[in-house]
């Protein structure tokens, strides 16, 4: 490998490990919050201005907010959770977490988007780039 492959093979890393962080703090932003209840539905999607598409401000039929906080999340593709087998990049915590989902009642475009709140606890599935979470996989009952 001469001095300009390796170059080359840096930058990539680098774009590669820039979009990995991207992911993980959208993830973050958008499903964990350990102080969440089913009362702030509203106000956390309209604050952390959660749509259903980067392309428009369509409102999000359902947002889940675990109950956590980073670490605990990450946990999750470090150990904490058990990789799913009809997909190499999902683990499934191996304890259950309190979430709230928020699923939308009514409104079209954000920020007048209305949602009830549900407290449940249940294993969480998240989608991993090595140690990072970068995805949670909404809608996964187990």
């Amino acid at each position: 490998v001469d001095h300009q492959d390796h170059q080359k093979m840096l930058i990539l890393l680098c774009k590669i490990t820039a979009t990995v962080k991207q992911h993980y703090k959208k993830i973050m932003r958008q499903h964990v919050f350990g102080a969440m209840n089913v009362q702030r539905c509203d106000s956390e999607i309209r604050t952390r201005r959660i749509t259903g598409s980067q392309t428009d401000n369509s409102c999000k039929e359902v947002n889940t907010f675990i109950l956590a906080n980073n670490n605990q999340v990450k946990a999750v593709c470090t150990g904490g959770g058990t990789q799913l087998p009809e997909n190499r990049d999902l683990y499934i915590s191996n304890k259950p977490f309190p979430v709230v989902t928020c699923t939308l009642i009514s409104g079209e475009r954000h920020p007048k988007c209305e949602y009830r709140g549900h407290r449940s606890t249940q294993r969480i599935v998240v989608g991993c780039a090595g140690d990072w979470p970068t995805h949670y996989e909404e809608c996964v009952i187990v």
